[in-house]
């Protein structure tokens, strides 16, 4: 029985696709996958219940995952896997070197490079003269007002990859799209640092919840 019914399930997917089904029945299908030969469609409603939203159980804790009755090690793993290999590709989608040429492009690979992340990060997008990337650096990890950024590491990677300009950029998990006084503050240090090395500060862009927040676009960066 249950396994006429999961081939009805990956049938009713490949011939309609994820759009039609419920957030359960998506995690349902995907438990097949860890969970052999047996029912998994109260599995995810239970999962469902505990977290809120398909999303909360793709972000949980393998730890409290793995302590859900019918959840092993194979299924916290698969489902802890979602939103970083949804990073991946889209960050693969977006291919070598995009050209980031206007608020909108930018914008638009922030919130790939930041799908799935759950606390914050910064990075540094270095650009070559055609605004095409170079590198887009990881260089610190936490809240801006818990550890500053410092300019000098920035100052190194920007150099280190002959950045023509840069565009900053960070993430608020959880939060509002507007920046603080903090962020306001390292933006200014960090332009600052960059002016002695003639690299330019396009932007600084932060990403929460799908969207964006240009510096640029706010009258916030000169450019």
């Amino acid at each position: 029985m249950h396994e006429g019914h999961r081939d009805r399930v990956k049938s009713r997917f490949l011939n309609e696709g994820l759009d039609a089904f419920e957030d359960h029945q998506i995690l349902e299908l995907l438990l097949f996958y860890s969970i052999p030969r047996k029912d998994t469609n109260e599995l995810a409603h239970t999962l469902i219940r505990k977290y809120g939203s398909l999303s909360a159980v793709f972000e949980a804790d393998p730890a409290d995952l793995m302590s859900t009755p019918g959840i092993g090690k194979n299924s916290a793993v698969l489902l802890n896997l979602i939103p970083s290999l949804a990073r991946i590709y889209f960050k693969d989608k977006w291919g070598h070197k995009p050209r980031l040429n206007s608020t909108a492009k930018a914008g638009e690979y922030l919130v790939s490079l930041f799908s799935g992340r759950l606390y914050e990060v910064f990075y540094v997008i270095c650009l070559d003269a055609q605004n095409r990337l170079n590198h887009a650096c990881l260089v610190h990890e936490g809240t801006i007002d818990q550890a500053p950024v410092y300019p000098r590491v920035i100052v190194e990677a920007v150099l280190r990859h002959q950045a023509h300009s840069v565009i900053l950029a960070h993430n608020h998990p959880g939060g509002t799209l507007e920046p603080s006084q903090a962020d306001i503050n390292i933006t200014r240090k960090i332009t600052a640092a960059l002016e002695t090395i003639s690299v330019r500060v396009l932007d600084h862009i932060i990403v929460a919840d799908g969207k964006y927040f240009s510096f640029a676009d706010h009258g916030l960066i000169k450019n």
